[in-house]
């Protein structure tokens, strides 16, 4: 009875689990990974390259082909038996058609090219090594904008929280102000305000809802989710508290992201290659050496002899040791070797403009985590001041010791400062974050 009771209770939970919608940010983190179009992309890339690689290992080896032509002769004027000596075979043209048939098997392999083919595998092995490096950069900025636009969604909702909770204050004071309107305490105008002011929290709890909708959006399409799919965030709110954690030094992030962020190696890694390129390049002035080898043989109809007779006779084996020198070859070797000389400054600008872009984004998010992180101190503080103070205002209102405009006033001073602690709140969080991000620790909230 009782595992029969436990074992339906599982059960219930897994379809639970299985129907539910909401998404935790690490599930949000696994899934693209796993789905992202772009991520894919590069993956195939990266075999791709594989395959390139195999290909060009496969050159330092032998070609082997095999060629074989079957032709027909139709001589319609032909009347009279004649012989005649074709390829110093004795032929018999009595027959109107006649047939032949030769097979040629031939290998051919490139000894020696200038150790360009040995080359062009390093660097592909290098290329692969860069596509490992895409695939990599791709993640990490999968990640980072996933988390940016959840942080968006928990900032969003919790601003709707804090607007629903000014909503129902203004409704209470609106009523509140009919209340004294029919007693003859207020007049009519002061209502007509307090009604404004409910209209414009109404506004605000909306504007909260459309904006989460839209950072949703924004989320789904990250995750390659269509119209079709339901979607929130399963995610506590973050702990006030979490806006207070140590913050790294930019240098401290800096140092450990110049040695570990696949954007930096990838771009490492195109220096390597340019400067494999121009030992490419150069080596079009050295010689190359070929081996080729074949057999062959051939049959005709027209011939007095036997097939077999033929095969036997016409069986022939050649080789040949080609030597090429290049003398001139109207300038691409020079022409190849400049451009690669150009291409190894342009991968080490490129290295150092990476360098200056992963510096630059460092020191901006340090700067929006230390920022917040003051503002989110004072903002506290001034929110609790604002709230009691409005709390305080709001009483005396509805006791009559206040009028509308002091009400108003003390609620867009605590709304303000309730945005001011949200915004420094989530912007702290997120930049610190994504810091932790760069030093190569995972994502938590």
């Amino acid at each position: 009875m009782n595992a029969r009771y436990f074992a339906t209770i599982l059960a219930l939970n897994l379809c639970l689990t299985a129907n539910s919608k909401t998404w935790t940010l690490q599930q949000c983190l696994d899934y693209a990974l796993e789905h992202n179009i772009t991520i894919a992309k590069n993956r195939i890339a990266q075999e791709a390259g594989e395959s390139t690689l195999s290909e060009y290992k496969s050159q330092l080896w032998p070609s082997l082909t095999f060629g074989t032509s079957q032709n027909m002769t139709y001589r319609p004027l032909q009347k009279v038996e004649s012989v005649r000596s074709v390829d110093g075979e004795v032929t018999s043209s009595a027959n109107k058609v006649t047939g032949s048939g030769s097979y040629n098997l031939s290998m051919n392999w490139m000894l020696w090219d200038g150790g360009v083919n040995r080359q062009n595998i390093k660097r592909q092995r290098i290329a692969n090594r860069i596509a490992e490096q895409t695939t990599a950069v791709s993640e990490l900025n999968v990640q980072e904008q996933i988390t940016q636009s959840y942080v968006q969604i928990l900032y969003s909702k919790e601003a709707e929280s804090v607007n629903l909770r000014l909503a129902e204050t203004a409704k209470a004071q609106w009523e509140r102000g009919k209340e004294m309107q029919e007693q003859g305490q207020m007049s009519r105008a002061d209502v007509v305000q307090l009604e404004a002011q409910k209209a414009a929290a109404d506004y605000n709890v909306v504007q909260s809802r459309t904006q989460t909708a839209n950072y949703k959006r924004q989320l789904k399409k990250l995750l390659q989710l269509d119209l079709s799919e339901e979607f929130d965030v399963d995610s506590p709110v973050p702990a006030d508290g979490a806006a207070l954690d140590d913050i790294p030094t930019a240098q401290e992030v800096y140092a450990e992201a110049i040695a570990t962020r696949p954007e930096i190696r990838s771009a490492e890694l195109n220096v390597e290659q340019a400067d494999m390129q121009y030992d490419i390049a150069r080596r079009g002035h050295y010689p190359s050496i070929s081996l080729n080898a074949g057999v062959g043989d051939s049959h005709n109809s027209a011939s007095q002899s036997s097939v077999g007779t033929q095969l036997r006779a016409n069986f022939a084996a050649t080789a040949g040791l080609n030597i090429s020198v290049p003398l001139w070859d109207q300038r691409k070797t020079i022409t190849a070797k400049e451009k690669a000389k150009q291409q190894k400054v342009t991968a080490r600008l490129d290295l150092q403009d990476k360098k200056n872009d992963l510096s630059s984004t460092i020191e901006q998010y340090w700067l929006n985590a230390t920022n917040n992180q003051q503002r989110f101190v004072s903002a506290q503080t001034k929110v609790e001041s604002q709230t009691e103070c409005y709390r305080l205002v709001d009483e005396q209102f509805k006791a009559g010791l206040k009028n509308v405009v002091d009400v108003l006033e003390a609620r867009d001073q605590m709304l303000s400062a309730e945005q001011d602690k949200l915004e420094s709140k989530y912007n702290t969080i997120l930049n610190n974050a994504l810091l932790k991000f760069y030093m190569g620790e995972n994502i938590t909230l």
